[in-house]
């Protein structure tokens, strides 16, 4: 049964709707969320310059002490240093800044060696270090704190894109998976209690869950198992013996492009689902907010996969929900 899928004559006057209701949700969110990571992000930045004597002194030691602030160090150079770019530049271990990033140090390395890696690093840093955001690198007089903290804010503006976009994607998420609790508890359906032990293939009739995990044959001559987790796991109350859940993803996007980078991950999903339990029990739809353009539901539908838009969510009675 398709819904939205084989129906491509309304899919752009859909497409500009969902725009619209992703651009309302973000203008009235993502201003509160950038500015609340931008003030932490700038204290943070604050506290590496402050460490480093304001970028004229970084020492192995310093960097030792406070792994994470290379991230910070990375936004201080002109052009600002891609991590993967910092590591060809200095020729260091790819798995070293990746644990300095996370506020770690590497595991594997010995003292006098990791100091060395750092060193590298501490040269790259302060030879590229931007000096229209560092003005007193150029001159003698120390900085006064109003221009630490405009080069901080400089800093910050630069890391908080990185910092806010998980923010952003992760209350779209909750808004979404509450948008559809709600329209289930309307229509009578009771969500699963947390830890209950219920697995998706025994949940009562009239039930939901969110954050379900679903084991799939990833291997089909080994037969070996592994988990797929799904966001949303709906048992229909008229459902029979044996019938699996609808399984739902919800997905938010605020530009074109991502969407079609990633197309492939919801058929990869589907193809492994319907490989362990058969193409006529599996069915997995979309939940849609943002930016998904006709080449993107074409995809989806060649594969199979329909949706509901979260501007007409209503349409989630017509699988039967």
């Amino acid at each position: 049964m398709a819904v939205n899928r084989d129906k491509p004559d309304r899919w752009k006057k859909d497409i500009a709707l969902s725009v619209d209701l992703y651009n309302d949700w973000f203008l009235k969110f993502a201003p509160g969320a950038f500015r609340d990571t931008r003030l932490r992000t700038t204290r943070e930045v604050e506290a590496s310059l402050k460490a480093t004597d304001n970028l004229t002194n970084i020492r192995p030691e310093v960097l030792r002490e406070n792994p994470g602030i290379l991230a910070s160090l990375r936004m201080s150079t002109c052009p600002p240093i891609a991590k993967d770019r910092l590591i060809g530049l200095a020729r260091v271990p790819k798995s070293m800044v990746a644990r300095m990033e996370e506020g770690k140090l590497p595991l594997k390395l010995k003292s006098e060696q990791l100091d060395a890696e750092i060193v590298k690093i501490t040269k790259i840093i302060q030879e590229m270090a931007d000096p229209d955001i560092f003005t007193w690198l150029e001159r003698k007089q120390p900085p006064t704190l109003e221009e630490i903290h405009r080069a901080a804010t400089i800093v910050a503006d630069r890391l908080c894109g990185a910092t806010a976009n998980p923010i952003i994607r992760n209350a779209q998420e909750e808004r979404q998976l509450r948008i559809i609790g709600e329209w289930l508890k309307a229509r009578g359906y009771k969500p699963i209690p947390s830890g209950s032990g219920i697995k998706f293939d025994t949940m009562p009739r009239g039930t939901y869950g969110f954050h379900i995990n679903v084991p799939a044959r990833f291997k089909q001559k080994s037969g070996g198992t592994d988990n797929i987790p799904i966001d949303v796991a709906i048992m229909r109350k008229g459902a029979t013996l044996r019938t699996l859940p609808l399984l739902i993803e919800a997905k938010s996007a605020g530009d074109f492009t991502n969407v079609n980078k990633r197309r492939k991950e919801e058929a990869m999903k589907i193809a492994l689902l319907r490989r362990t339990y058969g193409a006529k029990k599996v069915e997995y739809l979309l939940f849609l907010c943002g930016y998904f353009d006709s080449g993107y539901l074409g995809y989806e539908a060649a594969e199979g996969i329909d949706w509901v838009w979260e501007h007409r969510i209503d349409d989630l009675a017509e699988f039967g929900v």
